[in-house]
């Protein structure tokens, strides 16, 4: 029978890529609109804007060799700059 593997200390790379791909989801991962219209068309331009920042920080880490950490960081703080304004949807529960 074989040892167990025990993992050893994550390299600062792998902590600077989870970072990234966590500010990435963080980016993407936006609450349901509520039903009006103009929330619906808030949370749209939202998403469209977001995924927009994301695919330009990926972009300058795959293509112009940009450092992970700060590709991250970056994220984060235009994640800030746009936050959720619309209202989102709540479940109200349904008759039984």
């Amino acid at each position: 029978m074989s040892e167990p593997i025990t993992p050893k200390t994550a390299p600062a790379e792998t902590d600077a890529v989870t970072a990234l791909l966590r500010a990435v989801h963080h980016a993407l991962d936006l609450p349901l609109p509520d039903i009006t219209d103009e929330d619906e068309r808030e949370h749209r331009a939202l998403l469209i804007s977001r995924a927009t920042d994301a695919r330009v920080v990926l972009a300058g880490v795959l293509e112009q060799d940009h450092d992970v950490a700060r590709a991250a960081e970056r994220l984060r703080w235009w994640i800030a700059d746009d936050p959720v304004t619309y209202t989102p949807w709540k479940d109200k529960g349904a008759p039984a």
